[in-house]
């Protein structure tokens, strides 16, 4: 009895230092300037909004990632052509005779239409206003939207509300944003005799309208300092969108070709002119900030691709990419493609825009406005 009891006793010893073992095991070493977890500490007795910003970096989760978005998006806009100059003047190459101050990163902007409906609308329009990005893509709502917005508002609503009650009363819903029918009309009088205009200049002129020459002119007739294209029109920013009939605007041009038919808009002079916006960008770098996905991602990072890929990028989004999308394709699988150069530092944030895009904004842009 004694010796099974012994035995046991040397069992059950051995199991408990195994189980120590495996529990207690001893880390390795950490190395050196390996950050650690530290957020912001709410002790003073005025927040201080910009340390809490930078304490995001190495809060973990989506606040690092969000923190890493913004470091990225200020390396975009702190390289100087001058920094890759070579010992013979060259860049990278590229040229003999440079003049670096004056060549700056080349930013393309993306984002879906629903951002335009939303308040990101306005962190748009400051960046257009005030030159900060070279080149837009986005949807046909993306751009309609903002004319709307002109003409009527948007309104607050809220996502559980029935889309039987919302029809009968004449409301739209985007997400918890309420669009009343009313702005789509006020929209369409303002919209149809343009388009009788721009068929006019076409029969008589020669003039050949693609989807970014027609959204330079809508920027030039809308007239209005809240409209982002009214910006993009004064500043001379081009404005790319392939899908142009996939919206309200669609509609109504499909209801123009049965009206006044004969309008004639060409997307092959688009796409030559967004590739070369990244094939002549040499020797600029190019920084790619993607709000989204969809086409506006895919029809930036496929133009980079035109460049061997862009030198910064930044993907805000919540869209997952377990199900092949390239909306949810993390940067890594553009970097693939050949759309984001391998040895840049993309940062994917998976986070809402509404949410991150502003921040992002006011840690970047708005610190270098001058």
């Amino acid at each position: 009895m004694d010796q099974r009891r012994t035995t046991r006793s040397t069992v059950v010893s051995a199991a408990m230092d195994a189980a120590a073992e495996a529990v207690l095991q001893r880390s390795s070493e950490v190395e050196d300037g390996t950050p650690h977890v530290q957020g912001y500490a709410f002790e003073e007795e005025e927040t201080d909004y910009n340390k809490l910003l930078e304490s995001m970096v190495r809060s973990g989760f989506q606040a690092t990632a969000l923190g890493r978005a913004m470091d990225e998006v200020n390396r975009m806009l702190d390289w100087r052509l001058e920094h890759d100059v070579n010992d013979d003047g060259g860049a990278n190459g590229d040229e003999k005779e440079v003049h670096g101050h004056l060549v700056r990163t080349k930013i393309f902007l993306g984002f879906t239409s629903n951002l335009i409906s939303s308040g990101v609308r306005e962190s748009i329009l400051y960046l257009v206003k005030n030159r900060m990005v070279d080149v837009l893509v986005t949807t046909a709502g993306g751009v309609e939207e903002d004319f709307i917005k002109c003409m009527a508002k948007t309104y607050l609503g809220d996502f559980s509300l029935k889309g039987k009650d919302l029809r009968e009363k004449g409301m739209n819903r985007i997400g918890n944003l309420i669009v009343p029918n009313d702005n789509y009309c006020k929209f369409e009088d303002w919209f149809v005799p343009i388009l009788d205009q721009l068929l006019v200049e076409q029969e008589r002129e020669g003039v050949t309208w693609t989807p970014s020459k027609i959204i330079h002119r809508l920027g030039k007739e809308i007239d209005c300092t809240e409209s982002v294209y009214y910006w993009c029109y004064k500043n001379n920013i081009p404005v790319y969108c392939p899908a142009l009939t996939d919206g309200s605007m669609g509609d109504m041009i499909y209801f123009h070709a049965f009206k006044n038919p004969g309008l004639q808009i060409d997307i092959v002079g688009d796409i030559v002119a967004m590739n070369n916006e990244a094939v002549y960008a040499k020797p600029r770098k190019t920084g790619i900030i993607i709000l989204g996905g969809g086409l506006p991602k895919h029809h930036i990072c496929n133009a980079n691709l035109m460049r061997n890929g862009a030198d910064f990028a930044v993907f805000v989004n919540t869209a997952q990419e377990f199900d092949g999308s390239d909306s949810g394709a993390r940067p890594d699988e553009a970097v693939s493609w050949g759309k984001i150069r391998a040895d840049a530092s993309p940062v994917k944030v998976c986070c809402d825009a509404t949410i991150a895009f502003p921040l992002i904004v006011a840690q970047t842009f708005k610190k270098r406005f001058k």
